[in-house]
């Protein structure tokens, strides 16, 4: 079937063709023909060949009197495809399509009130197609009428932005990186940015009409490929049972759409009020008037369409939805028109309505050049000036009724007016800077110079405690981290499904390393991994989708609290060697917090969702996690307020466990209260004796939300200037393994928020005025003129030696000099055409500026001397 534009005959019934709404539109609107492929019509008279001739009625093929002309050459057109697509063995024969095609390309009024001659069976088949073909008739020219649509309003809704001088910053801020956000709204705040791009005329007025096109416009896009969808299917699907339901089905689908209409008709309707105000150009408002384009008229239009509805008249529901479209497409073209006249229509409005000669302000016209569009809005503002000149300008009732025109989709040029919209938003998108995705950063040469010094710390320490490292993979099946995050699996990124598989992106390292221990079989295993995690989360500072962490775990059966022990301390070790100033590890039990919710009254059903609430306490007040507990959460006021008395108690260490444990305690008549105060008494003893327990608060508000701990948590906050929130955090999850295996497998980990430990390190060096080196290069080999090979030799042999060495080659000696200096290059091995003659090199000390002059062959000898004194 041909496509749009290429040629003016579209040929329906071939093997393999589908129908599709534009071809629906260019047959019902005149603008092609059809043609039935011969192997359609050699199928439906083969089906005939053992048959006696059959016998003939006549028969009307019922026409709804409420459709258009259009609509009933649409309607004839699918009723045509839908008898070639009926099953073999059906009695249809050649004569009926063949009937219908003439018709069509008669360009006939109607078929209605013709007696035709049919067979019996021709008459049940078309009185079961006539309804849905009435149905997938309209809602094919709805289709394409709308998505044409969709494609014209964002380009308008910038003019419009133009035309008002509005205050367009709010769409830079439409996707707020939450993932809540509808796709087809950001799309539209992209697209109109792009339109936008580089004018003058926007960012000075606040308008909530113009903020809430990227909602009203991404709706309709959003139902729209709803309609367009259902009507593909409808187009190409043979006779079948069930005509009330396809009427309920198509009901549904153009109800949304009547909607989206319905909405975008009110809100460009808005914005044509207001430019047409600020032109206050009476012969321009009367045209406009006499239209009768108004909210009443929406809404009584809107009206008649849900009220066929709700009566089951689907015919005049379609009917009416097309009318609707006719009324907001005719809004949205004024809304055109006038943006255009506020923008380039000096010459318009100087002209006399019923002609005369024009006079131009010239004032203005000197104005008007330094008006500076959008790129994209510029060429569409071009586009129709080049149409009106070309057609030359006549009264204004003409330029406004050409204009009318050149956005009616049967007019000749509107296919190369969507054609061109399209391209100026992908060619300026494709021009446009790159951006990154939120929450994710690109890290420059000196922040990579930081970055790398932290990990060989990190991984020095990990290493010190005899751990192996471990990668895995970057995603994992979704159903291996689902179930173990609990309300923070809502972050959780998902993947489309490739090739069968539903994957995830990792949320942590913890659960992968404890897929990989069960999935290995392996009873105990010290493991480090330094990896990119990656999280749905709302970007903040210090928060991102995309980073680091750095992980050391232990798993296995070991004596009582030793793993516990080893990994706070190699927390401590990691941040005093990192050197970020002062933290502190806020440190608690999750068992000690189960006895505590018990004691309180809190269902065991609810101890992890209540957990997720106390969590939230480092950032918000009692008071609001009071409110979330009872209002949404389900406990009772006391409960809560027990719950308050508990988690307000924070302290040293050994003080606040003497506390807990003294004569009377309700945590030692708790079983798991007794237990956890009697590893915590373990523990803190072992970080007593490794002087290490003065960074250890003992917090009972430290809840951790995730579901896979069992025993001690912990969290370390960072207490400098900086505010980054907890930069690392851990604890037992002695069932996470066996989750994945038949073997329950102890392990306890920490994981370290590099991302915010980076924060606060470059931080430190702004206020320490501190300069990194981007590189370790010791030596610029530089060569005066243009001899690359003498210059490739030279480095080669340090290369060679081991010395970190660049070269550079160049007629000035001071841009080698100022090169070493810039990369701050200790040494400088300079040959220009003496040395090269004399056969030595010269060694320049940048620091010093000294200079002193070696044998060419003992110059790596010399240099490795005063590189390593």
């Amino acid at each position: 079937m041909a496509e749009r534009g290429s040629v003016s005959v579209i040929r329906v019934g071939g093997k393999g063709s589908s129908l599709n709404s534009y071809a629906v539109c260019a047959i019902s609107s005149g603008l092609a023909q059809v043609r039935v492929d011969s192997s359609a019509l050699d199928r439906l008279a083969s089906a005939l060949l053992d048959q006696n001739p059959p016998s003939v009625t006549k028969f009307q093929i019922p026409v709804p009197k409420t459709l258009t002309l259009e609509e009933t050459r649409a309607f004839f057109t699918v009723l045509l495809n839908k008898l070639l697509l009926v099953p073999s063995g059906s009695a249809v024969r050649t004569a009926l399509p063949v009937l219908i095609s003439e018709a069509l390309n008669s360009r006939a009024s109607n078929l209605d009130g013709e007696l035709i001659d049919v067979t019996e069976e021709e008459r049940v088949i078309l009185e079961k197609l006539c309804l849905p073909s009435v149905l997938c008739g309209v809602c094919a020219i709805l289709d394409h009428k709308s998505t044409a649509l969709s494609t014209i309003i964002d380009a308008v809704a910038a003019l419009s932005c133009e035309a008002s001088g509005v205050d367009v910053a709010a769409f830079n801020s439409i996707d707020s990186g939450d993932g809540f956000t509808a796709k087809e709204e950001i799309g539209v705040a992209g697209d109109l940015k792009v339109l936008l791009n580089g004018s003058k005329l926007v960012g000075k007025v606040k308008s909530e009409d113009i903020l809430e096109i990227p909602k009203i416009n991404g709706k309709l896009r959003e139902v729209v490929k709803s309609v367009h969808s259902s009507t593909r299917i409808e187009l190409n699907s043979s006779v079948k049972v069930g005509i009330s339901g396809t009427a309920k089905a198509f009901g549904a689908t153009v109800v949304a759409l009547v909607a989206g209409i319905h909405n975008l008709g009110e809100s460009s309707l808005c914005r044509v009020k207001t430019n047409l105000n600020s032109i206050n150009n009476d012969s321009l408002r009367s045209l406009f008037e006499k239209d009768c384009l108004n909210r009443d008229s929406l809404k009584n239009a809107c009206k008649l369409v849900l009220d066929a509805n709700f009566e089951e008249d689907y015919v005049k529901f379609v009917h009416e939805a097309n009318v609707l479209l006719g009324i907001v497409w005719k809004i949205v073209t004024w809304e055109l028109v006038i943006a255009f006249v506020v923008l380039e229509g000096g010459e318009l409005l100087s002209k006399k309505v019923n002609g005369g000669d024009a006079v131009v302000d010239k004032k203005n016209e000197r104005k008007k050049k330094k008006v500076v569009l959008g790129k994209g809005t510029g060429v569409i503002v071009q586009l129709i000036k080049d149409r009106l000149q070309s057609k030359g300008l006549g009264a204004l009732e003409k330029c406004v009724e050409d204009l009318f025109l050149f956005l009616d989709p049967k007019d000749p040029e509107f296919d190369g007016l969507l054609t061109k919209i399209k391209e100026i938003v992908e060619s300026n998108e494709s021009r446009r800077l790159p951006k990154l995705p939120k929450g994710t950063r690109d890290f420059a040469k000196e922040q990579m110079a930081i970055r790398e010094k932290a990990f060989a710390i990190i991984t020095e320490v990990f290493k010190r405690h005899g751990a192996t490292a471990l990668d895995t993979p970057v995603f994992e099946l979704r159903e291996t981290l689902m179930g173990k995050y609990g309300e923070d699996s809502k972050l959780i990124y998902d993947l489309a499904d490739q090739g069968g598989e539903l994957c995830s992106l990792r949320y942590d390292l913890t659960v992968p390393f404890a897929r990989y221990v069960a999935m290995n079989g392996l009873t105990s295993l010290k493991r480090h991994q330094i990896a990119k995690v990656y999280r749905r989360d709302n970007p903040s500072k210090g928060r991102f989708r995309e980073f680091y962490q750095c992980d050391f775990d232990i798993a296995g059966q070991y004596e009582r609290m030793g793993p516990d022990f080893e990994i706070i301390k190699i927390l401590t070790e990691l941040l005093d060697e990192l050197d970020i100033g002062d933290y502190e590890i806020k440190l608690n039990h999750r068992m000690l917090l189960d006895g505590m919710l018990e004691i309180c009254g809190v269902p065991p059903e609810k101890f992890r969702t209540i957990c997720s609430s106390i969590d939230k306490l480092d950032k918000q007040s009692f008071e609001q996690i009071k409110k979330e507990m009872v209002e949404e959460k389900g406990l009772t006021v006391e409960t809560a307020d027990r719950i308050g008395t508990f988690v307000k108690e924070r302290g040293s260490p050994l003080v606040l466990l003497s506390k807990l444990k003294q004569e009377g305690s309700m945590f030692l008549e708790n079983s798991s209260s007794k237990l956890a105060l009697d590893d915590l008494e373990i523990l803190f003893e072992a970080l007593e004796k490794s002087e290490c327990i003065d960074k250890v608060v003992f917090d009972l508000s430290l809840a951790r939300g995730l579901d896979y701990y069992t025993g001690v948590i912990f969290e370390a906050v960072f207490r400098g200037a900086t505010q980054v929130g907890s930069i690392a955090a851990g604890g037992r999850y002695d069932n996470l393994i066996g989750m994945f295996g038949t073997k329950q497998i102890p392990a306890v980990g920490v994981s370290l928020g590099i991302e915010r430990v980076f924060a606060i390190m470059e931080q430190l060096q702004k206020e320490r005025n501190q300069t990194i080196r981007a590189t370790e290069t010791q030596v610029l080999v530089a060569l005066l003129g243009d001899k690359l090979p003498l210059a490739a030799k030279l480095v080669s042999e340090l290369w060679k030696a081991k010395v970190k060495a660049e070269y550079m080659v160049h007629k000035k000696v001071m841009k080698l000099i100022d090169r070493a200096r810039e990369s701050k290059i200790p040494w400088m091995v300079i040959v220009g055409e003496r040395e090269l003659n004399e056969g030595i090199v010269k060694l320049k000390n940048i620091d010093t500026t000294q200079e002193e002059v070696v044998p060419r062959s003992k110059f790596v000898l010399e240099l490795q001397k005063r590189l390593n004194p």
